[in-house]
């Protein structure tokens, strides 16, 4: 059997099974409980609020929401983030003074700390939540030490004047206003990389590949799926897209809080649930996992404009993340009784 054929993907007249049918189906329902309960939720300047908070979750959500349908997870992803921040702000400060070398260096770290946790992975067997929460706990001390040692304080130093700035400045932290709608980066960042991540996962055979070794890894390699290489190319993504995040969040802001990051990685994996994703692998969707993230803006930007008390907002998180557990599993059994 031909790897290419090992898993049958959601078609047309399958419709019923696609796995972010119930995320879309919750994000109508939420769009239009807000829409009733918070006058100001529908205003241009409102959108533009609810877009990029969702667009910093999304960024993350698409390689989590691909490493989850490969079976895996990565408990650094959060920090990484950070990780990337700090090192283009202090290779630039300490070493350079143009601020495009520290963002180059950045995505070379990024990039060999989560291939280190796919490598670790193939090589070791160990479950991904160990593995990636050694590198949780390693990256979290690093940060701090790291930017105390070289700073003196838990912050790094300001970087606004170095050359570079502004180019950096423009692509990853730029704004565009039209009619009152404020467009950031990060809602640009996020579209392309939905719309390049799903075609590799329904287009191409890595995506193919991505569904094999997460429905079942034994099974995969048997019939000649490379399944090491596809998890490290899996953790690759994580780190490319903890990069784009981290630079966004130093150049909209100078400088970065070497504790920042930590919980995120619970964020990004909730989306990714509430999209459509299972726990086990092997089945859900990027752009279920961007719809998750979409909820997640509108309900923490909803609660605000509805003059609601945010200390709730964890309470709908959580039961949302348990009725999109339940709702998928249904998806799924559905989907399966049709085959």
């Amino acid at each position: 059997m031909s790897s290419d054929l090992l898993v049958s993907r959601p078609r047309g007249k399958h419709r019923r099974a696609r796995p972010e049918l119930g995320a879309a189906l919750a994000a109508v329902a939420v769009l239009l409980f807000f829409s009733v309960v918070a006058d100001s939720f529908l205003r241009a300047s409102s959108i533009g609020t609810v877009l990029y908070a969702a667009s910093t979750i999304g960024i993350m959500a698409v390689p989590v929401s691909l490493l989850m349908i490969g079976g895996e997870f990565d408990l650094s992803a959060g920090v990484l983030v950070t990780s990337a921040a700090l090192t283009s702000s202090m290779v630039s400060y300490q070493l350079t003074a143009v601020t495009w070398v520290g963002v180059l260096v950045s995505l070379l770290v990024a990039l060999a700390v989560s291939g280190f946790n796919g490598w670790m992975l193939g090589r070791t067997r160990l479950p991904s939540f160990i593995v990636t929460l050694g590198t949780f706990l390693m990256l979290t001390g690093a940060n701090l030490g790291l930017t105390k040692l070289i700073s003196g304080t838990v912050t790094t130093k300001p970087i606004g004047d170095m050359q570079g700035f502004g180019s950096c400045r423009w692509l990853f932290a730029s704004e565009l206003t039209v009619g009152g709608l404020t467009v950031k980066a990060t809602v640009w960042w996020w579209f392309g990389l939905v719309a390049v991540a799903s075609w590799v996962l329904l287009r191409t055979r890595y995506g193919n590949w991505v569904f094999a070794v997460g429905g079942d890894a034994a099974a995969a390699r048997a019939v000649g799926v490379p399944v090491g290489r596809t998890k490290v190319g899996l953790y690759l993504g994580v780190g490319f897209c903890a990069w784009v995040l981290g630079q966004h969040l130093l150049f909209s802001f100078d400088t970065v809080q070497s504790g920042e990051g930590v919980g995120n990685e619970l964020i990004y994996i909730v989306a990714a649930v509430i999209g459509g994703c299972l726990i086990t692998g092997g089945y859900g969707s990027v752009v279920g996992g961007a719809l998750g993230a979409l909820i997640f803006g509108m309900v923490s930007k909803g609660i605000v404009y509805a003059q609601w008390n945010p200390d709730w907002f964890k309470f709908f998180l959580g039961a949302m993340l348990l009725l999109a557990a339940l709702l998928n599993s249904w998806v799924k059994r559905r989907a399966e009784r049709g085959r």
